[in-house]
């Protein structure tokens, strides 16, 4: 049997999914049941953790809730974890518990350095479990997804989706920038090994996309999708950054952060769990992933 936190939420349902097509037995373990506990029986071969509080773009979460999400219920559950007869734990971090900002290649060796109380929270959690000392026979893994797409999926790109699909034209192209994505097929995929085999070692992974896409490309993906060509213009980056700076005063649909979120570069390396897993390329390219998202939009 595996356990499985966070199943309402969009990494959650597509995982269980996969999981149960392969075979295995998956239950959803509610760490707001305070008798959660006693769910942990000898049954229980893996823990799969991904719930947690995500970033608020909005800002508007009390950071105490970060730290009471990501930080202390990943301690208590991996706590028990330890002291239960599972042999798998697998926690669902973010590449932001390592950096908001890179500027060459994010890479799994990198000085943690995040900003934000959901980074920082989310490295609090690593940090404990490293620190713990690993019964023989356990496996445990620390999981750093970038932005990851998949069918279905809301958030910047279904936004992103909707603004070019109306025609309205993106006036963005003057930022050139490459980001790294990460298929929720290429994530269900990682999972179903580090459970399937014994041979992965315990660690820290980036999780990845092979590719990277620059938002220009994004936006040509879309009109492909659309079947109609996209309009993409360019607007100086002083302008830009001003209307930005206003859209945070009056609550626009852009404002600073949005920007960057659109046009930062944001490289990953998954090179370390590819060489663990022994191959070469992930299952499915970025440029296939996120077309499998973009026409699910469109339903």
């Amino acid at each position: 049997m595996i356990l499985l936190t966070g199943t309402s939420g969009f990494v959650g349902t597509y995982l269980q999914k996969c999981l149960s097509h392969s075979g295995c037995q998956v239950n959803g373990l509610s760490l707001r049941n305070l008798q959660w506990g006693k769910e942990i029986s000898k049954q229980v071969l893996a823990i799969i953790h991904l719930a947690g509080k995500a970033h608020d773009l909005k800002n508007v979460t009390n950071p105490k809730e970060y730290y009471e999400a990501n930080y202390e219920l990943t301690q208590q559950l991996f706590d028990a974890f330890l002291q239960s007869s599972a042999t798998v734990f697998v926690f669902m971090s973010s590449v932001k518990a390592a950096a908001d900002e890179v500027a060459d290649i994010l890479i799994e060796e990198v000085a943690a350095n995040p900003q934000t109380h959901y980074g920082k929270s989310k490295l609090l959690a690593e940090q404990y479990i490293v620190s713990k000392d690993i019964p023989e026979g356990k496996r445990v893994y620390i999981l750093r997804p970038c932005m990851i797409h998949g069918p279905g999926n809301k958030g910047n790109l279904n936004l992103l989706y909707k603004l070019v699909s109306k025609g309205i034209p993106w006036p963005l192209a003057a930022f050139e920038n490459q980001r790294s994505f990460c298929s929720i097929d290429n994530v269900c995929y990682v999972v179903s090994q580090i459970l399937e085999r014994e041979d992965i070692p315990s660690g820290v992974y980036n999780l990845a996309d092979d590719e990277t896409l620059s938002t220009n490309e994004l936006i040509e993906i879309i009109g492909a999708t659309t079947n109609k060509k996209a309009k993409i213009i360019s607007i100086s980056k002083k302008v830009i950054n001003t209307i930005a700076k206003i859209g945070d005063i009056l609550h626009l649909p852009l404002n600073t952060e949005r920007l960057d979120k659109l046009t930062e570069n944001f490289v990953v390396s998954n090179l370390k769990i590819k060489a663990a897993l022994g191959i070469e390329k992930l299952p499915v390219t970025s440029k296939e992933g996120i077309l499998k998202t973009f026409q699910s939009f469109t339903k």
